[in-house]
């Protein structure tokens, strides 16, 4: 058994025979914490949130099933008994475990999900691993019983084997964005929104974008009044569209560029001058459309593609670590003016610098 450093200072948590309740119970020696959501009875529901199902597993992401857990399994005495009820399912027989020695004691299996108006998909435990048949089998009856199924982050690798993605818009971490198109060209995939909302199936970006689906849940279930009241309580922005984009790392070439390393310095030294393409031929000894062909053969994309990329990275560094204004940064970075700054931002990132700033700045962070 996994054992937590951290179960030296925790004592472990069972269910008391009430249902919805917590009982804290003391026990000598080294523990596990071992993780029990219990389900209200039928007799205490509502038709408004009805069943929310997790999906767990062995090698479980805790941070996406914290997330589900949190919106949707803690009591909320404001929504009285309209509030969803909550049960964890079990994927697959034997111990779940999850990292640092954390153990999640399930409702029940499979069948489960024959009752739940909501399922839920945490991040998969590896991109590579095999999704059960049986539990493609499950959702797929649940989805065409009319349940709604959501994943996170790479929960959106079950779906998509389970044939539920199919000639649908859907999202992913962006670090597996590509390779969910590429494995499932079927499959719509937006690679810079936080979520994506087709209806009876939903998706979100990685870890925290999570969060905004939850919330997004309960705007359409109980109205935006009660989705502004949990994200208050979670101390979370009360509204975030799904359109809005993810912040995405720069891209990083997946082969060796060490022949365009002398241009790629030279033109992250003076991002402020002008760099045509006839300039960068010349510092690279090509001519024009040699270095073109060799540039998208060695980073994957087009000269002006990678300026603009390199030139946003540099304004978002200054946004985070500096107090310059928009307009020096703007200058600083070689968009020349304020507005195309705030235009490449609003197109690219989704927001504005002034917003950016307001969210990443290391003064506020720290």
């Amino acid at each position: 058994m996994i054992r937590s450093p951290c179960a030296l200072q925790l004592p472990c948590f069972d269910a008391c025979k009430t249902p919805g309740r917590w009982r804290k119970i003391r026990r000598g020696g080294i523990k596990p914490i071992s993780i029990c959501i219990v389900p209200k009875k039928e007799s205490q529901s509502a038709a408004n949130g009805g069943l929310v199902a997790v999906v767990v597993y062995d090698g479980l992401s805790l941070f996406e099933y914290g997330c589900a857990v949190e919106v949707f399994g803690l009591p909320r005495p404001e929504m009285g008994n309209a509030w969803y009820r909550f049960a964890t399912c079990s994927a697959e027989p034997g111990r779940l475990r999850g990292p640092g020695g954390i153990r999640v004691q399930a409702d029940g299996g499979l069948e489960l999900l024959s009752r739940a108006k909501t399922i839920i998909i945490p991040g998969w435990r590896d991109i590579e691993a095999v999704v059960p048949a049986e539990l493609c089998r499950a959702l797929r009856k649940a989805n065409k019983r009319g349940a709604r199924i959501m994943s996170i982050c790479t929960g959106a690798f079950v779906l998509a084997a389970s044939g539920l993605l199919d000639g649908k818009r859907a999202t992913t971490h962006w670090r597996h964005a590509a390779t969910l198109a590429e494995r499932y060209p079927e499959i719509r995939v937006e690679a810079d929104v936080l979520y994506v909302d087709a209806g009876d199936v939903l998706t979100s970006a990685g870890s925290a974008a999570g969060i905004d689906l939850c919330l997004h849940l309960i705007r359409r279930d109980f109205g935006p009044r009660a989705a502004n009241q949990v994200a208050r309580r979670l101390v979370m922005p009360p509204h975030r569209e799904g359109g809005q984009a993810q912040y995405i790392a720069e891209p990083v070439s997946k082969r060796s560029n060490a022949s365009l390393a002398p241009l790629v310095d030279a033109v992250r030294a003076t991002l402020d001058e002008d760099w045509p393409i006839a300039r960068m031929a010349r510092q690279a000894v090509m001519s024009a459309r040699t270095f073109q062909r060799h540039f998208v053969s060695m980073m994957g994309m087009p000269p002006g593609e990678w300026l603009l990329i390199e030139r946003l990275s540099r304004a978002r560094e200054m946004l985070e670590e500096t107090d310059s204004s928009v307009d020096e940064i703007a200058v600083r970075v070689g968009f020349g003016a304020a507005a195309t700054l705030r235009n490449h931002f609003r197109i690219r990132l989704g927001t504005s610098p002034g917003d950016y700033r307001r969210r990443f700045s290391t003064s506020v962070l720290h």
